[in-house]
């Protein structure tokens, strides 16, 4: 395999919630009001990333990984997860609150829907005064209690409600309730799966009118209801290092802030990495090539790299593997 910095074309997704800051503050090519997804690195079925950028230009992330799978995964991954690519990365603007909703663990998504689970994690990009998330409950309740306040409207008083600003990272396991507030633009690293179960939608109505597919029997089995203050992660932000974010069973994030050049040697080539630049400019030099990325990129890095080179006078970098 030729060892590159590989870009993805962004898989653009309307959603009822999304606005236009994916365009205008992350320039994509957003059409449309109402975009609220962007899929930047994506082994889901139906929605499989295609190389933008180098020598395997137009060919799909599937098709590399047939290819190279461990030049390209790494040989943990593929012990792991075979050949199907196990993270999902995106960017997320939500001009409105997002439904209130849950995710199933891998047991059930396996189940169920024959997924993985889907547990998250979120680094604010950018949060309008007042922005809030939704996440977990605000005490210990119980499946009764849930089901009787969700029947007579009155779910949202049993809600967690966090205060964002930029910076602020945030990690969601599977089971907990959450929903993104109006008015954040963030960065999601997620397991590899696109199940939802949505349980109160504000009661809005999609563009021909109808109400939005509620899921809340299967939430039931898939609720975590326990108050449990797990989810809001703090991290060193010290300059030129690695500063670890999260290190979980589906992926470990680490925080880059740089404000000069950085060599990165790999001492396993195990796992790929990505690169998610929410902040600044750099190059990524890997052997004879340079690959440009700026604030709302992301670059997929073959496992097979023994390092890599970050050219930058100012950047901040969110660097995921396995």
């Amino acid at each position: 395999m030729e060892l590159y910095p590989l870009k993805f074309t962004p898989i653009l997704k309307e959603r009822l919630w999304g606005g236009t800051r994916l365009g205008t503050d992350l320039d994509k090519p957003v059409q449309g009001d109402r975009v609220g997804e962007s899929w930047e690195l994506s082994g889901v079925p139906g929605d499989v990333s295609v190389v933008a950028n180098g020598p395997y230009r137009g060919r799909t992330l599937e098709e590399l990984i047939a290819a190279y799978p461990k030049a390209l995964l790494g040989n943990a991954v593929l012990a792991r997860f075979g050949t199907d690519f196990p993270i999902l990365i995106k960017f997320i603007d939500a001009r409105e609150d997002l439904s209130i909703q849950l995710h199933p663990g891998d047991e059930l998504a396996r189940k169920r829907h024959s997924s993985f689970g889907k547990t998250e994690m979120w680094y604010i990009m950018g949060a309008d005064p007042g922005s809030e998330l939704i996440i977990g409950f605000n005490r210990d309740v119980s499946r009764k209690e849930y089901q009787e306040a969700l029947d007579s409207g009155r779910l949202l008083e049993l809600l967690n409600y966090e205060p964002v600003g930029e910076g602020d990272t945030f990690f969601i396991n599977s089971g907990k309730i959450h929903a993104i507030g109006g008015g954040i633009l963030l960065a999601e690293i997620q397991q590899s799966s696109d199940v939802t179960y949505r349980v109160y939608d504000f009661d809005r109505r999609d563009a021909g009118g109808n109400l939005r597919e509620l899921h809340t029997d299967m939430a039931l089995d898939a609720m975590d209801y326990n108050k449990r203050d797990d989810f809001r992660i703090d991290y060193n932000r010290k300059k030129n290092r690695e500063n670890t974010m999260v290190d979980s069973a589906y992926f470990r994030t680490s925080y880059l802030e740089l404000d000069t050049s950085l060599t990165r040697e790999f001492h396993s080539q195990e796992s790929f990495r990505a690169y998610v630049c929410v902040g600044g400019s750099a190059s990524l030099e890997l052997g004879t090539h340079s690959v440009p990325i700026q604030r709302g990129e992301t670059v997929l890095v073959p496992a097979a790299a023994a390092g890599l080179r970050i050219v930058t006078g100012k950047c901040r970098l969110l660097e995921v593997t396995l």
